[in-house]
C-alpha cells in the first residue's frame, strides 16, 4: 500500500512514516491522526489505558478494528459509568463477540475504573506526571525504540499501588507513546517533532 502523497514545490513525494504504520489502512490513519498526539482528560486516558491492557498479547490492529465495539460495550469508557458495572455487565461483556472476551481483562477494566474514581488528582494528571521532562533524541529506527523506560516502570508501580491491575511497564510505555507523553516517531517520520520528546 502506498502512503498518501504530499506535494512540495509542485513535486509529489511520499510521506515517510514509522515502519509499523504502513501495513494496514487502519494503522496509517491511527499513526497519522492519533499516535503520539498529546491526549488529556480522565475518560480519554482511561479508554487508552483499557485498550492497551486489552492489546496485551494481541495485535494492536485487532484492537483498532474492534474499538467502536469496545466503546459501545464499555459506555464510551466513561470512568463513572464503568465503575458501576455489575456482574451482569461482566456476563454481557463476556458474551459480546465484538470485543476481546478475556475474563481477566474485562475484570481489570472494571476494577481500574473504580481505582480511577479514587484518585484525588484524577487519572490524567497522575499519568502525565510520569512524562519525561526535556527532549531526547528521536529514535533513528524502530529497533531503537525501547519497550520500557524508567518512567514507564515507575508509572506501572504507582498505578499498582493505587489499585490498578493489568498495567505493567510495557503496557504503561505503550500508553505513553500513544498519548504523546513521549515522541517515538522515528527521526525521518513526517510526524516526528523537532527535538523529540
Amino acid at each position: 500500500m502506498s502512503a498518501p502523497a504530499a506535494s512540495v514545490g509542485g513535486m509529489e513525494l511520499e510521506r515517510v512514516r514509522c515502519a509499523w504504520a504502513t501495513s494496514a489502512p487502519e494503522y496509517v490513519t491511527y499513526h497519522d491522526e492519533e499516535w503520539g498526539t498529546a491526549l488529556r482528560g480522565d475518560d480519554a486516558l482511561f479508554e487508552r489505558l483499557s485498550l492497551e491492557a486489552f492489546q496485551s498479547g494481541l495485535s494492536w490492529l485487532t484492537i483498532l478494528r474492534k474499538r467502536p465495539a469496545f466503546r459501545s460495550a464499555f459506555a464510551g469508557f466513561a470512568i463513572d459509568a464503568v465503575a458501576e458495572f455489575t456482574d451482569e455487565d461482566h456476563a454481557r461483556l463476556m458474551a459480546d463477540p465484538g470485543i476481546v472476551r478475556n475474563r481477566a481483562k474485562i475484570t481489570a477494566v472494571m476494577a481500574n475504573a473504580r481505582a480511577a474514581q479514587r484518585l484525588p488528582e484524577g487519572l490524567s494528571e497522575l499519568l502525565w506526571s510520569f512524562a519525561p521532562s526535556g527532549g531526547r533524541p528521536r529514535p533513528a529506527a524502530l529497533a531503537d525504540v525501547p519497550a520500557t523506560t524508567l518512567e514507564s516502570v515507575a508509572m506501572a508501580k504507582e498505578l499498582k499501588r493505587r489499585g490498578f491491575v493489568f498495567v505493567g511497564p510495557t503496557t504503561a510505555y505503550a500508553l505513553m507513546q500513544a498519548t504523546g507523553m513521549v515522541d517515538d516517531h522515528v527521526a525521518d517520520c513526517f510526524r516526528a517533532s523537532p527535538g523529540g520528546g
